[in-house]
């Protein structure tokens, strides 16, 4: 009896097994590549199931749709991975491209992204940026640091007129890691009023100068007053 139970089995395995040969079959028979990497494909529908790695895109076009196994999913499309199929799926109304059903990368015109969401107006707080349709977050000012040292060709000292400056940071609302803001800064004139180490007080160099003259002045005056000497 043991016999006969084998071959009935090995039948029955048989006859299950002869649909989806006939699918394998008609993979490389007649359908080209409008079955590349599919597992299981139909003339009528294309693919229904894709090798492993591989996402099914099923494109609808009214009431047909026709299915097709890609490497990546095409733009508007994420990809999602299931335990039996890996799917194309479509992102949202708004989206351009997409990183998940969630997650927006890139917007639809006339729409603003911000933190993954595709906005008609942008947040406050936040500027449009037309050029890569991205709210912006403003930057908001500090207050102004203290002056620095007065200070003339990199120097404290000079007896001269110097710089003093002093800066405001700022920083954006959100604190986002990558963002940075423009810092302002001001300078103004300010006197320096200490000599360096080795230089002279300018008023003293004017004063020496002055007084040379006057005793030059004086001795002419005092050789022209004295009398000539009697000649023989």
């Amino acid at each position: 009896m043991r016999v006969p139970l084998c071959l009935l089995l090995l039948v029955a395995h048989a006859a299950d097994m002869l649909p989806l040969n006939r699918r394998k079959k008609q993979v490389s028979t007649g359908l080209g590549s409008n079955c590349t990497g599919c597992v299981i494909c139909s003339e009528e529908n294309g693919c229904s199931t894709c090798q492993q790695k591989l996402f099914l895109f099923i494109r609808r076009e009214g009431i047909r749709q026709y299915g097709k196994c890609v490497h990546d999913c095409p733009p508007g499309y994420f990809g999602i991975r299931g335990q039996e199929v890996n799917r194309c799926k479509k992102c949202g109304a708004t989206c351009e491209s997409c990183f998940s059903q969630d997650f927006c990368i890139q917007c639809k015109r006339r729409f603003y992204l911000y933190k993954g969401k595709c906005l008609p107006t942008c947040p406050p707080g936040t500027a449009a940026q037309q050029s890569t349709q991205e709210c912006q977050e403003e930057c908001e000012l500090g207050p102004w640091g203290s002056w620095s040292p007065c200070t003339y060709n990199g120097k404290p000292c000079g007896l001269a007129w110097g710089l003093e400056s002093r800066v405001r940071e700022a920083g954006r609302a959100g604190q986002e890691e990558g963002v940075t803001c423009q810092v302002m800064s001001e300078s103004r004139k300010c006197p320096i009023q200490r000599s360096c180490p080795g230089e002279r007080n300018p008023s003293q160099k004017k004063g020496r100068r002055d007084r040379r003259p006057r005793k030059d002045r004086k001795l002419d005056r005092k050789l022209a007053m004295r009398p000539g000497r009697p000649q023989a």
